[in-house]
């Protein structure tokens, strides 16, 4: 799917150098960048909902440590 993407132009500039001195495109380096940020935020789900499946498992062995 094509996209276009407005970037500032010091971001612009910025990404064009990392770009050349790795040899790849501006759209590579855009790719990888979010991929990151979906990468990160599905982490981060994931790690929400294994803190809430041992809060729920443990409830009250942490009631009785927060008792003691």
């Amino acid at each position: 799917m094509a996209i276009n993407v407005r970037l500032p132009e010091e971001l612009d500039n910025r990404l064009g150098d990392l770009a050349e001195r790795l040899h790849v495109s501006k759209n590579s380096l855009l790719v990888q960048g979010a991929e990151l940020v979906v990468a990160r935020s599905e982490r981060a789900v994931r790690v929400d909902a294994a803190l809430d499946e041992i809060l729920e498992a443990d409830a009250e062995l942490l009631r009785r440590l927060d008792d003691a």
